[in-house]
């Protein structure tokens, strides 16, 4: 089958569910409209903070259904609130927008062929992260919910993000800025949900982990000075190439010798090295940039804490010095499951999908800015994910999120929503978490 016409078949196929399931029973009208979005959020992508459209429809969309709607929020961000009828606990739930500077490279009635400015060049504009199946997912159940709302015990705020995959240089963004800027201000929630697409699973299984679930991601930078001399007589410079090298060979022992990867792993990357003018004189600065990522926040310290120690011991030891920003801006913590939550998120999904395709999930070492929403709400959260890839093409070989050839399989368009949709039935019923 063409991905064509997967794409189609895909919208109304049955996905492995308990028959019985009332979440399915209730998404199953909307996945029309469901579909519909994000078809037309995939042909009409935009970059971060700049989501202009993006949030008019969101808005839109909210109003009809009769929430109350902020927008503005970090710039292009929205927030709907519904107000069941009976007392109950606060959730809630998020949804990022935002696509990436990748062309697509998919057979698709709906490709994109949008284009947008980053980093100062013209570059084409894809959903390759499915931002515009989560942002579809969480309208359809807005709808889902609001549907009920006379009966349903408690409110539910609905998170339209911006800027998850970064701000642009310069700018501030993304879930930091929505905290900033006041989100959970007059709306304290009892615990925060999201969901992720992703081509590491099959379309129909969810998978979920308690505690760590995706790394933190703490960049760095690092910049050695020296003295400049001639290659001849490098005794009469400092050296900052050399300087800038040790220091990167000596990062290596911080994972393999300083860290109980035992009990977490954890990972040190330098992905800039730039240092030196002409071949035969002595750099007098040398610049590195990396990454530091755990999923354990005391790891994480002692990761940042023996980078530092690293780069100012081994440039003193060289007679250089350093200036070092460690962590920079623009990092993101552990996206951390609440263990007893969790529990009962999982409880929720095997009803939506189940028992037999709720998965346990994998440690993801990428990041996400998800956990800054729960840590500005001061509430517990919970982040699953959503199979992505067609039955019968192996996972592993699927392109992956930010691949201009990522396919989402619109099955789980189904799947995402009646999972949510249950975990929050659920949570609403059964009360906030006891501390």
């Amino acid at each position: 089958m063409s991905l064509l016409a997967a794409a189609f078949a895909a919208t109304f196929a049955v996905t492995p569910a308990h028959a019985d399931s009332d979440a399915r029973a209730q998404v199953q009208p909307l996945l029309p409209r469901i579909t519909a979005w994000r078809r037309d959020l995939h042909q009409h992508p935009e970059l971060s903070n700049r989501e202009v459209r993006t949030s008019k429809l969101v808005a839109a969309e909210l109003k009809k259904l009769g929430l109350e709607v902020r927008t503005g929020i970090a710039k292009t961000g929205v927030v709907g609130i519904l107000k069941g009828g009976r007392p109950g606990p606060k959730l809630a739930i998020r949804a990022d927008m935002d696509a990436l500077p990748v062309t697509e490279d998919v057979d698709l009635p709906f490709a994109s062929k949008a284009k947008g400015e980053y980093m100062g060049k013209t570059v084409g504009v894809m959903h390759a992260c499915g931002h515009d199946a989560h942002t579809a997912m969480t309208l359809g159940l807005a709808a889902a919910l609001a549907a009920q709302r006379k009966d349903l015990p408690g409110e539910v705020m609905f998170v339209f993000q911006p800027a998850e995959e970064g701000a642009p240089a310069g700018e501030e963004g993304g879930a930091p800025l929505m905290v900033k800027d006041g989100v959970f201000e007059d709306f304290k929630p009892d615990a925060v949900f999201g969901m992720h697409v992703v081509s590491a699973y099959p379309v129909g299984d969810v998978a979920v982990r308690a505690g760590g679930a995706m790394a933190s991601s703490d960049t760095f930078r690092i910049t050695v000075h020296g003295r400049q001399a001639h290659g001849a007589t490098p005794w009469k410079g400092i050296d900052a190439v050399v300087t800038a090298a040790a220091i990167v060979t000596q990062a290596q022992t911080i994972v393999s010798r300083r860290l109980d990867i035992g009990k977490d792993p954890a990972v040190v990357t330098f992905g800039v090295f730039n240092g030196g003018q002409r071949f035969n004189i002595v750099s007098d600065s040398a610049h590195l940039e990396g990454t530091v990522r755990a999923f354990d926040e005391d790891m994480r310290k002692q990761a940042l804490d023996a980078l530092k120690g690293v780069a100012e011991h081994v440039a003193a030891a060289n007679g250089a010095t350093v200036e070092a920003e460690i962590p920079a801006p623009g990092s993101n913590p552990v996206n951390y499951n609440d263990p007893a939550l969790t529990a009962r998120v999982r409880a929720s999904l095997e009803t939506a999908v189940g028992r037999e395709h709720v998965l346990e999930a994998q440690r993801w070492t990428a990041s996400e800015d998800f956990p800054q929403l729960a840590e500005g709400a001061h509430a517990p959260s919970v982040y699953f994910f959503v199979g992505a890839t067609p039955a019968g093409q192996d996972p592993a070989s699927a392109p992956t999120n930010h691949s201009p050839k990522f396919f989402l399989d619109e099955g789980a368009l189904a799947v995402g929503t009646s999972a949510m949709l249950q975990a929050a039935l659920d949570f609403l019923a059964a009360g906030a978490p006891r501390s």
